[in-house]
């Protein structure tokens, strides 16, 4: 019998519900942590990334109209689909990470853990990050909190599951939209988008891209159309500028430190808060 040749797969790039190709007809392989190869990416260009961004700013009225009750059986429904193909996750973390088996399943099901935990609270963030004002007067005066809008994010370069759900999970708990850049370790990313697109998720309320970060970065910085940016898998010597620019069309940034937080650690409100913005009414008692 001739040896078989193994089939190479080529993954998509995930925009808008769908899979397209890039346009620019560009693919690059993606290794594990000891550089065999495990596949071919989409390699996204500029302009990839504004069709992810269009399709992330149709989505968000659609979405961040929804009631925040249906958005976490949404969170939910992607935690039991993550569950559903948990093996497979466990294989490519492991692969991309260099993990042991048991390492790589404790950050498996820490990451299906947090979108239960994110799916927890989508109706609750008005509650806690709301709050009725004592006014001198007669009026009521409320503060609510509502969704930013379109968000731009580039995964986490160490933690390719655990970390990208703790950055995501968040955003669209919030009820927000978001593009999602991936780097190196982009396998379970990918997988991810699959599981996505099987679940309730709309269309263009998660786009992920995947391709070189110094590249996509900068426009994704300075792209009017995105409302706030999460810096946390960026190079460090990139920072600066990103923020620089992020700063010409008045984002919000969400301030990162040295290195990669510890994704195990329990998670806090920074994030849901970081990506909504208060909006405060006042109505007058009686006539």
């Amino acid at each position: 019998m001739p040896e078989r040749i193994a089939v190479t797969k080529t993954y998509k790039l995930y925009i808008g519900g769908a899979f397209p190709r890039s346009e620019s007809g560009r693919v690059h392989p993606v290794h594990d942590a000891r550089g065999r190869f495990l596949a071919n990416a989409a390699q996204a260009s500029r302009k990839d990334l504004r069709d992810a961004v269009a399709a992330a700013r149709k989505a968000f009225d659609g979405w961040s109209g929804a009631t925040a009750y249906n958005r976490g059986q949404v969170l939910f429904r992607v935690a039991e689909m993550l569950e559903g193909r948990r093996e497979q996750f466990i294989a490519e973390t492991a692969a991309v990470e260099d993990l042991s088996v048991e390492g790589a399943t404790a950050a498996v099901d820490t990451a299906i853990d947090r979108m239960v935990w994110y799916a927890g609270w989508t109706d609750k963030i008005t509650t806690v990050l709301g709050t009725t004002n004592p006014v001198a007067g007669p009026y009521f005066s409320f503060s609510v909190p509502e969704p930013t809008g379109v968000v731009g994010a580039l995964a986490p370069r160490q933690s390719s599951l655990l970390g990208l759900l703790s950055v995501v999970a968040p955003v669209i708990a919030a009820g927000n939209t978001c593009v999602v850049v991936a780097g190196d370790r982009a396998l379970p990313a990918i997988t991810l988008s699959e599981v996505l697109a099987t679940s309730d998720l709309p269309g263009g309320v998660i786009n992920l891209l995947t391709g070189h970060v110094a590249e996509l970065a900068p426009w994704l910085a300075t792209h009017a159309d995105v409302n706030a940016l999460d810096l946390t898998g960026a190079p460090e010597t990139l920072r600066p500028e990103l923020e620089r620019s992020a700063s010409e069309t008045v984002k919000r940034v969400l301030p990162v430190g040295r290195g990669e937080p510890d994704w195990t650690r329990e998670p806090s409100l920074k994030r849901l808060r970081t990506f909504t913005e208060t909006k405060t009414v006042w109505h007058p008692v009686g006539t």
